[in-house]
């Protein structure tokens, strides 16, 4: 079986205790399923289609923005729906996934392959993977422990998220009239990612010429991300809101 992503070579020339162990270690959890696990580190590339962490991943999407929806729902009853799912997304989206793995320590249990190109949501698909995996060998309540403890408890600063919870759109809207600029965002491509989600890619351009790409799964957050991106282009720091 030929894999992009696959366990460093001391799982394979050692016993299994070894990889229990690391997992055991990240997840805090007793490991039932072990072969989960190991598919949670298998990459799709050309020939590994049927043994890829792909479903996992798919899996672990759901379970997280379920996960995370709940918990923001009940530590934030006076708060309404627009900003518990603003919230939402800027824990678990793609770019904050990445971050949190690196923190847990998911990147050194993956040895990359460089004649296959590389992802550059690997690490976020691995941690979405993961979640899936522990859901489906320890259950829903586990899960939800396990989530909890990575994101908001441990590697994410809520209070620093929602104090820099900006609109970046009108950030940039706001700062073109200022200074009479013609700002523009554009979709220019849906890309599918692994899990057969499409993404939105939007462009945004000052007085006709590009200037950067956002990148996310609905076009709102896709144009925030672009937006904040061409505030740093351009040196602007807007206020919180």
């Amino acid at each position: 079986m030929l894999n992009c992503f696959s366990i460093k070579r001391l799982f394979y020339n050692s016993s299994d205790k070894a990889f229990y162990n690391k997992i055991k270690n990240i997840t805090k959890l007793s490991i039932r399923n072990l072969t989960l696990y190991k598919l949670v580190f298998q990459h799709k590339c050309n020939n590994a289609e049927h043994f890829s962490n792909e479903r996992l991943e798919f899996l672990g999407d759901a379970a997280l923005s379920l996960i995370i929806g709940d918990f923001l729902f009940r530590k934030y009853p006076a708060r309404d729906e627009g900003f518990l799912t603003d919230i939402r997304s800027r824990i678990v989206n793609r770019e904050s996934l990445g971050i949190v793995a690196n923190k847990m320590g998911i990147h050194l249990l993956l040895h990359y392959d460089s004649s296959h190109g590389k992802s550059r949501h690997i690490y976020g698909n691995t941690l979405e993977a993961l979640v899936g995996a522990v859901y489906l060998d320890r259950g829903y309540d586990n899960c939800y422990k396990f989530v909890l403890h990575q994101l908001p408890h441990k590697h994410i600063d809520l209070d620093y998220l929602i104090a820099n919870d900006t609109n970046f759109k009108s950030a940039l809207l706001e700062w073109a009239s200022k200074n009479q600029k013609q700002i523009s965002f554009e979709v220019i491509d849906k890309v599918e990612t692994d899990t057969n989600i499409f993404n939105f890619q939007v462009q945004i351009s000052l007085d006709g010429l590009p200037v950067c790409l956002g990148e996310a799964r609905s076009k709102k957050q896709a144009d925030q991300n672009a937006a904040r991106k061409a505030l740093e282009v351009f040196g602007v720091k807007p206020s919180s809101g």
